[in-house]
């Protein structure tokens, strides 16, 4: 087709275009805001890629046309934009008094009215939802006729910044809507995801400290390009203003977002007294660590829209919601010092010391650093004695997000020996490695640990302490020494009287019984976990066809790639390893594929993908595992539209989250699990 006159597109050109931005953003929809992909990126980048060819063939380029979210010329400013309803701020509550202070005024405001106003119908009993408080920017989108015409932040409340070149660039806001009758506000959250902040600075020359300035600056920078880099996200929670609709609830609200192709997060639980708000605040505090966003609180607002406009609002507030503020996951302390760990494979890890702080609940010294690229890319080199931003989530241990300020400390001396046994030092990739495997105390011992676990050899009481006293005081070198260990070796010892000696021993001749895919996970071998242990046990079926499996075989496995294939292969072939294990099979160690119980096709799992997260009651992950196999379903680790069902017990985290975000059935009743299994 050739393009019409002064470059204007022709009838055909024109209606090829609208029908590839239509599609488009129909994909852009399905992918992005409810996170089910309708195409290949191959089909998606073929009609994207035919668009932009369109409009550089006529030279026209239509006002909603998605290569617009790539970002175009830096902006020299902000225009301001007066919000056509206020954007209000949110009371907040510190604390549970706080929340039922917030409570009693909503009664007996209720309580008032109905009492002056006999002939009207009475506002009804309170009921509660509660919504996620995001930490991110708030964002004010302008609707007319069904298309997105302006973008601004929140600012004073009444007039903002516009920012819709910066908006047009988050692909989960839609650029046209399906309610077309009139113009509509509608406010939320953008937000950068903390995967995606984790895979920015990954390749990033200057990394960002946290998800939130991370957002807020990406969407105040004059540049939308950079905006697009950030590849932001956003939820969307209120309709500020809207033409000719109105809504009798919030979920009425909501479902009008979802209708008209918002992003609306999963989460908003309806309660029916403030106790009941209460448990599920204390439960959200428990599991917001497990989000892939950062959240610093929740939204309790009334759910009756009529009652929310009797009540209305303070000269700040409205009296009909309030904000109940969490303790506060990030915050900024001095790095005092940083000395190296190494580990059980010879890794040498960083671990800074801070200026003791409380955040969330607990007092803070230690943090991560994982490793010298860590420290590099975010800046840290000449950072003792300044302050640094520290997040912690759930109970990890925290994180240096990176310097609070400018200012030029001392510099982070690395080291170029082993700290514990002097060896020099092995630079692979970003990590050190000391290569003394055999004379590296803390190598040694975490091996011989880690070989003890209860998900490796589950010898029962076995400790770190135990580790360093046999270590210390019997030679224990390889964890295949503990089977040449006699009762005369330990009676011996402090604090092994006869019956922990006895019972020691007894653990440790039990443990010979164990199945080959504990024994691999056991060994250590590099690059492997549980999963890709249990895969080869199933696989090969012995310990001897796996010493003998070379790379290519080992490449052809499910989830095995080349780095992974080559661990396993170099594990087998270094004689110290062959040499260990040859001793351990001498002694009695069995390692033998357990005989796999007859997996049944007539139940509710067969041929299902199963999760587990959390901690069940009364059963172990692995007991759980085994009977759901039996019952015919495929363990995954991780979770996926594939997915079929997520088990979810206590402290479940960012599993159980994406679950839902993805609409897959969660199971948290062991009750239920067990019936659900033939159990009851």
């Amino acid at each position: 087709m050739e393009p019409g006159n002064n470059g204007a597109p022709q009838p055909q050109q024109l209606s090829r275009m609208h029908e590839l931005a239509e599609r488009i953003e129909q994909h852009n929809y399905s992918y992005y805001t409810l996170d089910q992909p309708t195409i290949s990126d191959k089909e998606y980048d073929a009609l994207y890629d035919e668009l932009i060819q369109l409009e550089q063939e006529t030279g026209y380029v239509m006002p909603d046309s998605p290569t617009g979210r790539v970002g175009g010329e830096i902006i020299k400013g902000f225009a301001p934009h007066r919000h056509r309803s206020p954007l209000w701020s949110l009371g907040k509550a510190q604390n549970i008094e706080d929340l039922i202070a917030w409570n009693t005024r909503i009664r007996k405001g209720i309580a008032d009215y109905n009492t002056k106003n006999p002939d009207e119908a009475p506002l009804p009993e309170p009921t509660y939802v509660i919504e996620l408080k995001f930490d991110g920017l708030t964002l004010n989108l302008t609707y007319e006729a069904g298309r997105l015409v302006q973008a601004a932040t929140r600012g004073n409340g009444a007039v903002g910044e516009g920012i819709l070149a910066q908006v047009k660039t988050i692909k989960s806001i839609p650029l046209t809507i399906p309610f077309v009758d009139g113009t509509i506000e509608v406010q939320g959250e953008g937000i950068m995801n903390l995967s995606v902040l984790e895979a920015y600075n990954k390749t990033a020359a200057e990394p960002l400290k946290n998800a939130r300035n991370a957002a807020a600056g990406a969407l105040r920078n004059q540049n939308p390009r950079i905006t697009a880099e950030r590849k932001l996200s956003a939820f969307f929670y209120n309709v500020g203003f809207a033409d000719g609709v109105s809504f009798e609830t919030h979920m009425e609200m909501q479902q009008f977002l979802r209708d008209n192709r918002f992003k609306v997060n999963d989460y908003a639980t309806y309660w029916s007294t403030i106790e009941e708000v209460q448990e599920e605040l204390d439960r959200l505090a428990a599991v917001r660590g497990g989000l892939d966003y950062l959240i610093d609180g929740a939204v309790v607002k009334l759910t009756d829209m009529r009652t929310r406009e009797v009540l209305g609002y303070t000269d700040k507030f409205p009296r009909w919601a309030v904000a109940f503020k969490f303790e506060s996951e990030e915050t900024t302390t001095v790095l005092e010092s940083v000395s190296w760990e190494v580990g059980r494979t010879g890794k040498i890890t960083p671990v800074a010391r801070v200026e003791a702080v409380d955040l969330a609940g607990v007092t803070v010294q230690n943090c991560t650093l994982n490793n010298m690229g860590d420290i590099e890319r975010k800046n840290l080199k000449h950072a003792l004695g300044t302050r640094v931003f520290i997040r912690r989530s759930n109970d990890v241990i925290p994180e240096i997000l990176g310097k609070a300020d400018d200012e030029q400390g001392q510099e982070i001396p690395y080291p170029d020996a082993c700290p514990s046994c002097g060896t020099p030092l092995e630079l692979r990739g970003a990590h050190l490695f000391c290569n003394n495997k055999l004379g590296c105390r803390p190598q040694i011992i975490g091996r011989i640990t880690h070989f003890s676990s209860r998900d490796a050899m589950d010898i029962e009481s076995f400790s770190i302490m135990t580790a360093e006293q046999l270590y210390e005081e019997c030679g224990v070198r390889d964890p295949a020494d503990l089977f040449s260990l006699q009762y005369d070796n330990l009676i011996g010892l402090e604090r092994f009287g006869d019956r922990k000696a006895r019972k020691l021993l007894e653990a440790i001749e039990k443990s010979k019984e164990r199945g080959l895919a504990a024994f691999l996970f056991a060994l250590g071998i590099p690059n492997t976990g549980k999963a890709t242990t249990k895969m080869l046990a199933d696989h090969f079926g012995s310990i001897a066809a796996i010493r003998v499996a070379s790379v290519e075989e080992l490449v052809g496995l499910p989830d095995v790639g080349g780095i992974v294939a080559e661990s396993i292969y170099t594990y087998f072939h270094d004689p110290i390893a062959s040499e260990a294990i040859d001793r351990m099979l001498a002694l009695g160690v069995k390692a033998e594929t357990e005989q796999a119980p007859t997996t049944r096709t007539d139940t509710v799992f067969s041929g299902k993908t199963v999760v587990l997260t959390g901690t069940l009651p009364t059963m172990t992950r692995d007991e759980a595992a085994r009977k759901l196999e039996a019952c015919g379903a495929k363990i995954s680790g991780s979770v996926s539209k594939k997915t079929d069902f997520v088990i979810a017990g206590e402290s479940a985290g960012s599993k159980l989250t994406k679950a839902r975000d993805l609409g897959i059935t969660v199971i948290e009743d062991e009750n239920e699990l067990k019936a659900m299994l033939g159990e009851v």
